[in-house]
């Protein structure tokens, strides 16, 4: 056992317990980081303010989307999900997924990590407008958006209901491996574990939300510095190429995740695999990779599919994972 492995029981207790002298709550590294929680005109707020350094960073709720838990852990016998889940008082037949787009504000730049799902994926998307309108933004004021792989989730709000841009100053950055496969070719989607019409209609879902886009839209490939203090990180398995990314300032960061797991209870509590994981052995080479990365240098998380804001910690256990989030900051 190296000095990163821990007892799982043990984590497990004290983040039960709430034993935050031992796990840092604060985002950034050096624990200076101040957070506020952005006030709602209605129902509870989805925005969470906190800061990376000199990087003003607000985590915008898209809503959630979901499906059966199935779906997202594959490979777990069925028994012990149900059991895993209705311990965590879940639902046994429905997962939910929140959307946690980040906004960061640095350099004179706004930049939007993830564009949201918007109606893609059911009807409980597209939440990202109103909760840019509480913190005094509006479409128009986005710089530049950064994806990290195209599915639905992640692009759908490019697009208006008329077929417009719906950011219309914004540059938008996304993985040329992905383009290549999901847009300039007809994708093969059989690997997903979810019915053909889903399947036709995600495709399709992806080429309508990018369209807008197409003609101005940014190629990169992952693992350089693409904008000032937004470094991307290669995570290719979840699709060709899926990106993840640390954003930095000074001595503080803060890890994006992206879908290297969907939800922590079946992702990183427990082992089990995504389903939509188009190549499951790359996909979990880059998962253990950066969750490695970020339980040995205690690096903040944030994961865009995680309970709102989706920020907390990893540690590294002697099976798995365990995922801490991080305490609400005021």
């Amino acid at each position: 056992m190296n000095a990163f492995t821990l007892n799982r029981r043990a984590i497990m207790l004290s983040a039960v317990a709430g034993a935050s002298g031992a796990i840092v709550p604060v985002i950034g590294g050096s624990g200076s980081a101040k957070a506020k929680a952005a006030p709602a005109p209605d129902g509870n707020s989805g925005c969470y303010r906190f800061r990376v350094g000199d990087i003003r960073a607000t985590v915008l709720s898209d809503g959630v989307i979901g499906g059966p838990p199935r779906v997202y852990a594959s490979d777990a016998p069925e028994a012990e999900l149900q059991a895993v889940l209705r311990r965590a008082f879940l639902p046994t037949d429905h997962m939910t997924l929140n959307l946690n787009t980040l906004l960061i504000e640095t350099g004179g730049r706004r930049i939007l990590i993830e564009a949201g799902a918007g109606k893609t994926m059911g009807p409980n998307g597209g939440r990202i407008f109103e909760n840019l309108a509480v913190i005094g933004l509006g479409p128009a004021d986005i710089d530049a958006i950064v994806i990290s792989h195209t599915h639905p989730d992640h692009v759908g709000n490019l697009r208006t209901a008329d077929g417009g841009k719906a950011f219309p100053r914004a540059i938008v950055l996304v993985p040329k491996a992905d383009w290549d496969f999901f847009v300039r070719t007809d994708p093969d989607l059989s690997y997903m574990p979810v019915p053909q019409d889903f399947r036709v209609r995600f495709a399709s879902a992806i080429k309508t939300s990018l369209e807008p886009v197409k003609n101005d839209v940014t190629l990169y490939g992952a693992g350089a510095e693409i904008l000032p203090g937004l470094t991307t990180i290669a995570a290719s398995g979840h699709t060709p190429g899926m990106a993840t990314f640390l954003v930095h300032s000074g001595n503080d960061q803060l890890l994006l995740t992206a879908d290297l797991a969907y939800h922590p209870v079946v992702n990183i509590d427990r082992p089990w695999v995504p389903g939509p994981d188009r190549d499951k052995d790359t996909a979990l080479a880059s998962r253990r990779r950066i969750f490695d990365r970020a339980a040995a240098d205690r690096v903040p998380v944030l994961g865009f599919h995680f309970p709102f804001p989706g920020l907390g910690r990893l540690l590294k256990t002697d099976g798995a994972y365990v995922w801490v989030p991080a305490d609400w900051q005021f």
